[in-house]
């Protein structure tokens, strides 16, 4: 393989929802190192470079990465998209993926059937996600895209949404990218039913649940055996259900073409 796979994991302090989230302790680790750890398990060759800001609040999120041996970019801390352009330039890539940071028990499974999908027929697309419709659990989000087809967004674009979610020009816009998306495997939806990312103090609480029961037998635990044990302990399920299927998505209906009020949830 020639390409150069650049993953960016965004992260910052300033979360407005639970500020400082990437930083939380879990199992002995902040969580940005356990979600880059679950990156790293991929079978493809990659760079992962985590890409946060200029504020100086996120000077901590560099030091973090810097100290765990992993390349840190700083750029705008409003404009994802260019952040995440900048970062995948300057590391050049060609090929780059997106997997946010609020995605901490991603499943490295998922990551590597985006990219055999992607690279299935070479060239067939410009872009590739399991987010279109989703169906796996909430928080293996992957976005794998050409490094052309990032350049024509990030020149492009122009909403505020746009930018603060470094893709939705793309998928937004299928008369420009050919575009592709993964179906779970297993052939279940579980994307507005079960939720393994980050946004709420209740989120944190059922990662580290999670952690705690799993971590210790198989550090290297997938998808299917937090399934498995939310059905042995339906209470950890119970912790942050109420959030399944609240997501971005929610506030800007009116403006996503390819978004159905079926794919969020109001946060009552």
């Amino acid at each position: 393989m020639q390409d150069k796979i650049v993953i960016v994991i965004q992260a910052r302090m300033s979360s407005s929802r639970l500020p400082g989230k990437v930083m939380l302790p879990v199992w002995g680790k902040s969580l940005l190192i356990r979600m880059i750890e679950r990156v790293q398990r991929t079978q493809y060759p990659v760079t992962i470079v985590v890409a946060t800001s200029v504020d100086p609040s996120d000077d901590v999120i560099e030091n973090e990465a810097y100290a765990h041996g992993i390349p840190c970019y700083r750029g705008s801390l409003d404009n994802l998209l260019e952040r995440h352009y900048l970062a995948a330039r300057h590391h050049g890539a060609h090929v780059v993926l997106k997997i946010p940071s609020d995605c901490p028990l991603i499943d490295p499974a998922a990551i590597d059937a985006t990219l055999d999908l992607f690279y299935e027929i070479p060239r067939r697309y410009d872009y590739v996600s399991n987010l279109h419709p989703a169906t796996w659990p909430d928080g293996n989000d992957v976005e794998v895209m050409t490094m052309d087809c990032l350049e024509r967004a990030y020149k492009e674009a122009a909403h505020s949404w746009e930018l603060e979610h470094t893709t939705p020009y793309i998928w937004e816009h299928p008369e420009h990218f050919r575009i592709g998306n993964l179906e779970w495997g297993t052939g279940l939806d579980l994307s507005m039913t079960h939720r393994f990312t980050i946004d709420y103090p209740e989120d944190y609480d059922f990662i580290v649940q999670v952690y705690k029961k799993l971590y210790p037998l198989r550090p290297s635990f997938s998808c299917n055996d937090i399934l498995q044990l939310l059905e042995d302990r339906p209470r950890i399920y119970e912790i942050n259900a109420g959030y399944a299927g609240v997501n971005w998505y929610r506030n800007h209906l009116d403006d996503l073409k390819t978004i159905s009020a079926e794919q969020t949830k109001v946060l009552l």
